[in-house]
């Protein structure tokens, strides 16, 4: 079970990484939307068995836990405003 979330988990990290940047701070403006987002899809993708379920769960914790640590890590942006976090990105 923690595997199989840590892989889903590692795919969704994947897709945000692959994002350009300027979408990838806007996303993290909006981590709780993305965090409720992953976590409902990957539970309707892996709802059937009880460890499917805890997969998409751990993923989704894994996934809120990513979100928030990068907000506070290279910021956020809202629109054309950037709100560094400790590490200040060239937008």
């Amino acid at each position: 079970m923690f595997m199989t979330g840590f892989m889903v988990f590692l795919g969704t990290a994947a897709l945000l990484a692959k994002l350009p940047r300027r979408t990838m701070l806007r996303a993290l403006h909006h981590d709780a939307a993305v965090d409720v987002a992953v976590t409902v899809l990957v539970l309707a993708i892996h709802w059937g068995t009880f460890s499917g379920v805890m997969a998409a769960s751990i993923a989704g914790l894994m996934t809120s836990m990513m979100t928030s640590s990068m907000k506070k890590l290279v910021g956020h942006s809202d629109g054309d405003t950037y709100y560094p976090g400790r590490i200040c990105l060239e937008v």
